[in-house]
């Protein structure tokens, strides 16, 4: 099962952190918000198929994420959660860290804003177009 998200890059996408990843449908960001890679996302988590969420509710899923940029991909694997609700309007974070909130899409991920390719950041803050994909198996 899987989900798909299109968003945008942004001048201020800087990719350092070095926890979380994060795709927001906000239209804007400011230079502190180094988690985020992408805005203006079409779809949200609460927008998320039933089924799709009960997969990632199993502690034992696994979820990955494919981003894809300019002709750029970068794949990053996580856990599911009993936890995870995919109850948020704004924005998909997948975390290092086992901490959950309505945002959190992936726990125990391999990899952060901050460890995503370098040429694939800088596309995105020339304003490149981002294709999130998220698979649970």
């Amino acid at each position: 099962m899987e989900e798909v998200v299109h968003a945008h890059g942004h001048d201020n996408v800087s990719g350092e952190h070095a926890s979380t990843l994060e795709v927001t449908s906000d239209d804007f960001l400011t230079p502190a918000g180094d988690c985020i890679l992408g805005v203006e996302a079409d779809r949200v988590p609460e927008a998320f198929d039933d089924e799709f969420v009960d997969a990632c509710q199993d502690g034992d899923a696994t979820i990955t994420a494919t981003i894809e940029v300019d002709g750029h991909e970068t794949t990053i694997t996580g856990t599911g959660h009993p936890d995870l609700t995919f109850e948020s309007d704004r924005s998909h974070v997948l975390r290092t860290s086992d901490y959950v909130d309505d945002r959190t899409v992936m726990v125990g991920a391999d990899a952060a804003a901050g460890d995503v390719d370098r040429d694939l950041v800088d596309a995105l803050s020339a304003g490149a177009d981002l294709t999130l994909t998220l698979r649970v198996d």
